[in-house]
């Protein structure tokens, strides 16, 4: 059996906290960033929860979930829990 690890790749990230945090972006913030220079909208929200059209499918993003754009431009949501096993500040 061979193994493997993973490659170091740079990431974006936005953290979806609630609206009425001091400091935090908000939901139309966190949307608009996913949506710049796109021909079609590929997330929204509905006050509650933000909504992402990924490879997989459409995700909801829940408050507190990292939203992350990968290398490759793609926006996915992640819980914070595996967030903080996979990545770290650089």
């Amino acid at each position: 059996m061979k193994k493997y690890k993973s490659k170091s790749v740079e990431i974006e990230v936005m953290i979806f906290t609630t609206n009425n945090e001091v400091g935090s972006p908000t939901m139309d913030a966190i949307v608009n960033w996913m949506n710049q220079g796109k021909s079609q909208m590929q997330a929204w929200h509905n006050g509650t929860n933000i909504f992402i059209k990924t490879t997989e499918g459409e995700e909801k993003a829940d408050v507190g979930d990292y939203i992350v754009r990968n290398f490759k431009g793609d926006f996915y949501p992640c819980k914070p829990d595996v967030f903080i096993a996979a990545y770290e500040n650089i």
